[in-house]
C-alpha cells in the first residue's frame, strides 16, 4: 500500500499548489484520500473474498470476474465503468506529474499536452501489463522495489524543507540559471544512494538474482519494510551532511 501511494506523495504539489490556502490543501486531502482508499480497498478484500465462496477462488482481477457474468447489460455497464476508472485514474495519478517533468525540462519545444504524450507512449512501451499479470511479482517486486527508491527520495525531500531550511524556500532561485540552486546536490545523492544499500540484498533475492541463504536473514526481511528503511536512512543522513556543511 505504501508503494502504491508512494508516487503521488511526492507528486502531489502538481495539484496542491492550485489550492488557495495550505488549509485548502490538507482538508482536501484528508478527506479525498484515505477515505475513498479505505473504501476502495474494502470493495476489493469483499468482492475478492465472494468470489472464494461463488466461485471456488479468488479472482482479484475485475476483468477476469466481470467474464463470469451471463447478463449482457451488467458486463457492459461493469466495463463502462471500469474504462472510466482506469482513465481518470491513471490521468490523474500517472500523467499530470510526468507531463509536467517533461515540459519543464524544455518549455520551448515540450508542451504540457506533448508531455502527456510522452508519458503515454513511455508508459505503453514499459510493458505495464506484464508487471500485474503476476499478483506476486507486481507487489513483492515492482512496488516494493521503486517505494525503495521513493522513500529515499521523499526522507531528503522533507528533511531538506522542514529541517534544514526551515520551511524558508526561495522559489525565485529555483528558476535562475546561476542561482543558488545551481549544479547538483550532492549531499542528497550521497544520502539516496547509502540509504538504498540495506534494501539491496532482500531485492536481490525477490526477483531472484541471488538465492536467501546468501545474506543475513535480517537484511532479506527488511526489503518488505523498504520504505520505511530507506526513507529514515536517508532522512538521518542527508541532515547529518548537511549539518555538518552548515
Amino acid at each position: 500500500m505504501i508503494g502504491f501511494w508512494a508516487t503521488l506523495s511526492l507528486n502531489i504539489p502538481d495539484f496542491t499548489r492550485y489550492a488557495r490556502s495550505q488549509k485548502d490543501q490538507m482538508v482536501g486531502q484528508l478527506i479525498g484520500l484515505p477515505t475513498t482508499m479505505v473504501f476502495y480497498s474494502f470493495i476489493g478484500i469483499a468482492v475478492t473474498s465472494a468470489t472464494v465462496l461463488i466461485y471456488g477462488k479468488a479472482i482479484w482481477d475485475p476483468v477476469t470476474l466481470l467474464g463470469k457474468f451471463e447478463s449482457p447489460i451488467v458486463v457492459a455497464v461493469s466495463m463502462f465503468g471500469l474504462t472510466i476508472a482506469t482513465l481518470s485514474t491513471n490521468i490523474a495519478a500517472n500523467v499530470v506529474a510526468p507531463a509536467n517533468s517533461f515540459a519543464n525540462m524544455m518549455p520551448r519545444r515540450i508542451s504540457y499536452k506533448m508531455g502527456g504524450y510522452i508519458t503515454g507512449i513511455i508508459g505503453i512501451l514499459i510493458f505495464p501489463w506484464k508487471l500485474i499479470a503476476d499478483p506476486e511479482g507486481y507487489i513483492f517486486r515492482w512496488l516494493i522495489a521503486y517505494s525503495a527508491l521513493l522513500g529515499s527520495l521523499a526522507g531528503i525531500m522533507i528533511c531538506d524543507y522542514y529541517i534544514i531550511r526551515k520551511t524558508n524556500f526561495d522559489l525565485a532561485e529555483l528558476f535562475k540559471v546561476n542561482g543558488k540552486f545551481k549544479g547538483w546536490n550532492t549531499p542528497a545523492w550521497i544520502a539516496f544512494v547509502l540509504s538504498l544499500l540495506p534494501v539491496i540484498p532482500g531485492f536481490m533475492v525477490a526477483v531472484g538474482i541471488s538465492e536467501a541463504g546468501y545474506f543475513p536473514q535480517t537484511l532479506v526481511n527488511i526489503y518488505s519494510y523498504a520504505w520505511f528503511v530507506t526513507f529514515g536512512i536517508s532522512f538521518l543522513l542527508y541532515w547529518m551532511i548537511m549539518k555538518k556543511e552548515h
